[in-house]
């Protein structure tokens, strides 16, 4: 045995040896502006929580940095026959200086809160924010859904025991093309659309890559998104593994529906061919929540 155990000792010392620190240096980006502007609406409440939170890219191993804007608004219109028949705006402030997260002024002069039954009304709302002299636009109209019928703990598993299915089932509503966004909390989200399945009971199973304690509550949530913003949340699914939210540093750019307008001479274009490289990151996008919850064995 002692030929074996010097030998082993030799291969030691040698790895040993080998070891040497490799620093690898990322290549700076340029700093972008993200908007996170998903406002998930509970239609029971009485206004909409708006709340819109900004931030700034930072590198590959660091949190985005909250940062401050000029100001911050959210116009909304109703438009028939090329004339406005109804509007408003809120006015929003920032909850406390260098959170970059802006709410309706409650100081301002009269109630910027948006009341819930705006989105009885066919609305087009409009964000604007201007950043460091900049001015950015995204628009987008009110997306409803569909309840969740049931959820239920399953009992298979797709790559080992460490791992908890969850078994959802809805309705979809008939005769429109609908797209649907998961939220199962843990930054892990999933998309779907009815293309196979219009107008009818679906089910499909869920799985964590973890298990979880007896009696622990699972939150899930389905939301009512476009089909702009499914493709939005898609490609940042596929880039993230279903590890961060959306509106973190993606791999590579994704790009939201956030256009950077401040040198364009008609806002009917947002996006500036002429200027390719000019653009923020982020989505501003009103839908409503339905939630469920299923309490594990």
């Amino acid at each position: 045995m002692k030929p074996y155990a010097f030998l082993l000792l030799t291969l030691s010392v040698f790895c040993l040896g080998c070891e040497d620190v490799i620093d690898v240096e990322i290549s700076d980006q340029e700093t972008r502006l993200v908007v996170n502007g998903l406002i998930s609406v509970d239609t029971g409440e009485p206004y909409i929580p708006v709340e819109i939170r900004l931030s700034l890219t930072s590198n590959f191993f660091e949190e985005n940095m909250p940062t401050s804007a000029e100001s911050v608004l959210i116009t909304y219109e109703e438009i028939e026959d090329n004339l406005v028949v109804s509007q408003g705006s809120s006015s929003l402030a920032e909850t406390s200086p260098g959170s970059g997260i802006y709410v309706p002024d409650p100081n301002f002069s009269s109630d910027q809160r948006i009341p819930i039954t705006a989105l009885d009304r066919d609305y087009l709302y409009t964000l604007y924010v201007r950043h460091e002299g900049r001015l950015y636009l995204a628009q987008t109209k009110y997306i409803p859904v569909v309840p969740i019928n049931s959820i239920e703990q399953g009992t298979n598993t797709l790559f080992g025991d460490d791992e908890t299915e969850v078994i959802i089932n809805f309705t979809d509503q008939p005769d429109i093309d609908n797209y649907y966004l998961f939220d199962f909390n843990f930054g892990e989200y999933l998309v779907t659309e009815d293309e196979f399945y219009q107008g009818q009971e679906f089910e499909f199973s869920f799985f964590y890559d973890q298990s979880f304690e007896s009696g622990t509550v699972l939150e899930i949530s389905i939301l009512g998104v476009d089909q702009t913003f499914y493709d939005y949340m898609n490609q940042l699914i596929v880039q993230s593994g279903d590890s961060q939210g959306p509106f973190q540093t993606p791999v590579s750019t994704v790009r939201g529906n956030v256009f950077d307008v401040t040198d364009l001479d008609n806002i009917d274009v947002l996006d500036n061919v002429d200027q390719p490289e000019v653009f923020p990151l982020g989505y501003f996008a009103i839908v409503q929540e339905e939630k469920g919850q299923v309490i594990i064995d």
